[in-house]
């Protein structure tokens, strides 16, 4: 791994793994006294290693396991449609189990009552089990015109006062039917010229996981779970990954410094959902984008940072992530790296997607215990924001 010279010995690796231990417990102890995360790096290790990564609960993987390959497939993938209304394949793969839920845009948002409808179409159809899911950050990044937040995290001020944001905006945006907001921003921005600093919270990593730590106890109040993005971390990113290439060169030093703070105060936190980046680092892996890499989410987001909750993709359709691909190949690569929800804005990817992944599924055993594994984590997402979970063969 960078930044290690040579390999520790015996009485080394014991201390390192003590260190690691304590200062993972020092970062769960600050979040629960303070709100905060405090200025520790969060613990590092060597993703090579083989340690356990934590399953999903027992009753959830038995949940899963009694469900059709193709609804497992299903619980993975989230989709955009265009409109007002809910199409109908869009309803019937939702009432099948085929679809996990859908991401709104400005142009399905009309008024009030005409989106009221629209999330009570979804629920129906989902039979109370959909998620239903917004990029509401607040700023350049607000969907829904008549919720909040109105002003950008940058302008949102201290901890206190974003967590209050954070729990009217939950409440807001429940009252219209979503479930899941595709914020905040958890990066930290490398100054001015980072191309996430417009929408990302002002100050040093350590004020940045607490703002961030207090945005998530918002959402949390307010019935919404919160995703914090983008992981390993955007602030030095001198571009879109929608529109560009992204390689952001700090070594794993850096980023355990600056970048992971937050994500790991989040995570201390018992955040919900975690959005994995479509940017190349070269200090973790030069040759995957994050949400591609097993070293990025089995090595570092689970085995080094403990993580065992659901991980969603950035927008599938971004140039980061398709390269030369195909949208539905870079969902299989997501899949197979580590991801869960495979997030899709428009509705031409849903098919050849789910088409794909069941292909693979049926070919390979271990894509199958991906799917799975990542149906399970997905339920368990799903009943702690109080959600009906898919029954088995229901049409």
């Amino acid at each position: 791994m960078a930044g290690r010279a040579c390999a520790p010995t015996s009485y080394a690796k014991a201390v390192g793994a003590l260190t690691r231990s304590l200062l993972a417990a020092l970062a769960a102890l600050l979040v629960l006294s303070t709100g905060a995360a405090g200025t520790a790096a969060p613990p590092r290790t060597d993703p090579s290693t083989t340690g356990k990564i934590a399953d999903p609960p027992e009753w959830a993987e038995a949940w899963a396991a009694r469900l059709s390959l193709e609804q497992r497939i299903g619980q993975l993938l989230i989709v955009g449609f265009d409109g007002l209304r809910p199409p109908g394949w869009l309803r019937s793969a939702l009432r099948s189990g085929r679809l996990s839920g859908t991401v709104l845009f400005r142009g399905n948002i009309g008024s009030k009552g005409e989106l009221r409808a629209l999330s009570g179409s979804l629920r129906e159809a989902s039979h109370g089990g959909a998620l239903i899911s917004v990029d509401q950050e607040g700023g350049l990044v607000r969907r829904v015109p008549f919720a909040g937040p109105v002003r950008a995290q940058s302008e949102q001020g201290s901890a206190q006062r974003v967590k209050r944001i954070a729990r009217a905006n939950g409440r807001r945006l429940r009252q219209f039917g979503f479930n899941v907001n595709f914020a905040p921003v958890a990066d930290v921005p490398a100054g001015r010229q980072s191309d996430i600093f417009p929408r990302a919270f002002s100050g040093p990593q350590s004020v940045v996981a607490r703002k961030v730590v207090a945005a998530l106890q918002g959402y949390r109040e307010g019935r919404v779970a919160a995703a914090v993005k983008h992981f390993p971390g955007l602030g030095a990113a001198p571009r879109n990954t929608d529109d560009a290439a992204v390689v952001i060169h700090r070594s794993s030093r850096e980023l355990r410094r600056i970048d992971l703070v937050p994500f790991a105060a989040a995570i201390a936190a018992n955040v919900e959902l975690i959005m994995v980046s479509h940017a190349t680092y070269t200090g973790l892996d030069p040759d995957r984008i994050a949400s591609q890499s097993r070293t990025v989410l089995q090595g570092v987001l689970r085995n080094e940072l403990h993580y065992d909750g659901a991980v969603v993709t950035d927008a599938l359709e971004a140039r980061a992530a398709l390269g030369s691909h195909s949208v539905e190949r870079a969902a299989e690569r997501s899949l197979v790296a580590g991801c869960d929800l495979l997030l899709m804005t428009r509705p031409s990817s849903y098919r050849p997607t789910f088409e794909r992944v069941l292909s693979r599924a049926l070919a390979s055993p271990g894509v199958r215990r991906r799917v799975r594994e990542s149906a399970a984590r997905v339920l368990t997402l799903k009943r702690g924001l109080g959600l009906q979970l898919p029954r088995p063969g229901r049409q």
